[in-house]
């Protein structure tokens, strides 16, 4: 979603960033490519007027930190202010209320309501573990109902079933009190396609509105429409006060600028963006993640999210433990770190996150054309005896032979990972020797060159 932008803003950024120090001139030609950057991405022109003059009161004399450069700082504040332009609190769902909390789902049509539908619910499911049902009020779209009920089924959430020929407040009327009845704590009510400037429709889901009472009133944007958004969000504030949006579509090639200026002009927060076209590919909407995102790094901050949410930590903490008892690295503490990496999504993750990076490609750990041999090299490690993974120094000729027949391997594949072993130790013996305090401070190794 943000290529474009990002790939802008990284030459419009890369003439400042290793700067001596912060003159009028250099960051008003700076300010002037952003600008052009932040103009072809579409982003509203009341934005950008804001988002250039606090970026540039805050640049011109400001004081520099310490610990940066003043190219960094610019940098930071440039940061800073993306993240106010998209909201600097990330919003989460309200659901406190006597059950059946309600959230009603709107937008126009094609922005991909019932999917999202789905999308939600299945998020709450695994989040809050609460009893979900769902429901489809468009009864003017062939096919919508039975399209939602297919995909509650594919989440296993229930499915309030309705038909063409009820009207959406009747179908609305009896999903609420049938989720009161069955003691459900979430209704979430899908409502039809309808163009803002349709004012019967529009009424028609403002009746929709009253009588649900919704918690939550979220609209759907399709993330490629562009300026027309805005104008469409501000009609649908005007009729149903709505207490969120919701971004689809941004794994597509959009030029993006509507997330930058939606929360600004409507003055309601982003709450949750679609990644893709998996019931599970939708997330909380992060201003500061999205930030990264656009500066170029997020893929080293996702890494670092991965890292604390799936990397077993007790198996860390008792490698390091080991370390400093003087404890040599050895093949159960590499199959122990193959383990790991394997819980993140394998080799190809890190290929994915930095294929343009030298530095990863060239690893010969994650490098190589074969980037799913992890379970081959569980299979080598599991063949050895508890001698050999101790001290690999041993292996050699006829049990190198013994352990590719063992794990249904070939020989040279015992050498790679034996090889690979090698660089794993010398890594950990620099961890060892420095502390993984200085390691975690270079990774600024892997973050994009200009940054």
């Amino acid at each position: 979603m943000f290529s474009n932008l990002t790939e802008r803003l990284s030459k419009s950024l890369r003439n400042i960033v290793n700067k001596g120090r912060l003159t009028k001139e250099n960051i008003e030609n700076t300010i002037r490519e952003v600008r052009k950057a932040l103009l072809e991405a579409d982003v509203t022109l009341s934005v950008i007027k804001t988002f250039i003059k606090n970026v540039s009161q805050k640049s011109i004399g400001s004081e520099i930190n310490k610990s940066l450069t003043p190219g960094q700082e610019f940098i930071k504040i440039v940061r800073n202010e993306l993240i106010i332009a998209m909201g600097e609190q990330n919003n989460d769902l309200n659901l406190s209320i006597q059950p059946p909390a309600i959230i009603l789902i709107v937008g126009l049509q094609g922005v991909g309501k019932t999917t999202t539908v789905a999308k939600i619910a299945k998020w709450i499911q695994n989040k809050y573990k609460k009893k979900i049902l769902v429901t489809s009020t468009d009864v003017y779209r062939a096919a919508a109902i039975k399209q939602l009920e297919v995909l509650s089924n594919q989440i296993n959430i229930n499915f309030y079933s309705s038909n063409i020929n009820q009207k959406p407040i009747e179908i609305t009327e009896k999903a609420i009190k049938h989720a009161k009845l069955k003691l459900y704590d979430i209704l979430i009510i899908d409502t039809a396609g309808r163009l803002h400037i349709n004012d019967t429709m529009m009424n028609e889901i403002k009746e929709i509105q009253i009588l649900s009472k919704p918690i939550e009133t979220l609209l759907v944007v399709d993330s490629m429409m562009g300026q027309d958004a805005i104008n469409m969000a501000k009609v649908f504030n005007e009729y149903l006060s709505i207490s969120g949006i919701i971004l689809s579509k941004t794994d597509s090639d959009s030029r993006s600028g509507i997330a930058l200026s939606m929360r600004y002009i409507t003055g309601k927060p982003i709450k949750f963006i679609g990644t893709g076209e998996k019931l599970t590919n939708l997330e909380i909407f992060n201003p500061e993640r999205m930030a990264d995102t656009i500066l170029g790094m997020n893929k080293v901050i996702s890494i670092i999210k991965d890292i604390e949410e799936k990397i077993n930590k007790s198996n860390i903490q008792n490698l390091s433990k080991n370390f400093k008892k003087g404890h040599d690295f050895n093949l159960n503490d590499f199959l122990i770190q193959i383990k790991e990496i394997k819980k993140m999504g394998g080799l190809n993750y890190f290929i994915e996150k930095f294929s343009s990076n030298k530095m990863i490609a060239n690893n010969p750990l994650l490098g190589g054309n074969n980037k799913n041999d992890l379970n081959k090299i569980e299979a080598i490690i599991y063949s050895m005896t508890i001698q050999e993974r101790n001290n690999p120094i041993i292996i050699k000729g006829s049990r190198k032979r013994r352990i590719a027949l063992g794990s249904g391997t070939q020989i040279q594949d015992v050498n790679k990972l034996l090889k690979n072993f090698d660089n794993m130790k010398k890594i950990m013996k620099k961890i060892k020797n420095n502390g993984i305090g200085k390691i975690i401070r270079n990774i600024k190794n892997i973050l994009p060159k200009n940054f």
